[in-house]
């Protein structure tokens, strides 16, 4: 499929076949839409993730998926090339890189915002020097110091995600007395690593990191208390978007509801995170979500004659 090419049936593209669109200008961060909460579209090019693994492993397959988000109204398209469920393998930053950097230049072309999910410093380099305008560490900086100077070096806006461990450790480390409490001093120690490498307090946006060395009950308790976070003094965004504890509260007859059985209550979430002022919803399925932040916009919006 052409790089430039739109989806079948998604936007203006009615046809079966894939319709050539010229280049749009490079979406900036600075221009996003203000006075709502904003939605990322997730985007995994890999095998094994835990909603969508192999849905995209290759990159006609991920620009597709890319261009229906992008026409569907996502603010942000997340393009990540290394599963961080729990338990997943390890992928080497070459791997990564050669999964992640054809998406990203050609939703760029589109005219999409992008942000690069990984742990690898060389990775993120390689994104935005592909066009991806915002680095989302999903290591919290536990991976690679590097990550601190390049966000410096680059001035991206920099996702700071709360985790312990890695993927094969998180889980054995969810232990907790306020989990709310110590996420966000935890959060406030890396951040303080990020100021010392010259990164602005501007380019950091804080994600509590759900299912990251947390169970059940401690995500619940974070979403709980949201405000918290906002102590920090910096953007959140929130990514619930299918995950574990979700399937757990939807569970039917002793079965845990499956992944794609999960988005409404994403969109619950996204409603709830937007009322109370999240910046951003990190999301598998981008319309409902879209839907949600409108209708949350609406109701916090001053009442007529107010």
């Amino acid at each position: 499929m052409d790089s430039l090419a739109a989806a079948p049936g998604t936007g203006p593209a009615t046809s079966p076949l894939p319709v050539l669109r010229k280049p749009r200008p490079a979406a900036r961060f600075e221009d996003l839409p203000t006075g709502r909460t904003l939605v990322m579209g997730i985007l995994n090019v890999t095998p094994d993730s835990f909603s969508d693994g192999g849905s995209h492993a290759t990159p006609d397959t991920a620009i597709a998926a890319g261009l229906r988000m992008f026409y569907a109204g996502a603010d942000i398209i997340d393009v990540g090339g290394e599963s961080t469920r729990p338990g997943a393998e390890d992928v080497s930053p070459e791997e990564e890189q050669r999964r992640v950097v054809p998406v990203i230049e050609a939703l760029v072309k589109a005219g999409a915002l992008v942000s690069i999910d990984t742990t690898h410093a060389s990775t993120a380099a390689a994104a935005l020097k592909a066009g991806a305008a915002i680095i989302n560490d999903v290591s919290g900086l536990t991976m690679e110091p590097e990550m601190a100077e390049l966000a410096a070096a680059s001035n991206a806006p920099y996702i700071l995600t709360h985790r312990r461990g890695d993927a094969r450790t998180m889980n054995s480390l969810a232990e907790y007395k306020e989990v709310a409490a110590e996420v966000v001093a935890e959060l406030a120690g890396v951040r303080d690593k990020l100021y010392a490498a010259g990164v602005s307090q501007e380019q950091i946006i804080i994600d509590p990191g759900l299912g990251f060395a947390k169970n059940d009950a401690q995500n619940w308790e974070l979403l709980q208390n949201l405000d918290q976070l906002e102590s920090l003094g910096h953007r959140i965004l929130v990514g619930a978007s299918r995950k574990r504890f979700l399937g757990t509260l939807l569970t039917v007859a002793g079965k845990s509801a499956a992944p794609e059985e999960r988005d409404g209550a994403t969109a619950a979430i996204t409603a709830i995170s937007a009322y109370r002022g999240a910046w951003a919803v990190r999301v598998h399925d981008v319309g409902p979500s879209l839907d949600a932040v409108k209708v949350a916009a609406r109701m916090a919006a001053p009442r007529a004659g107010s």
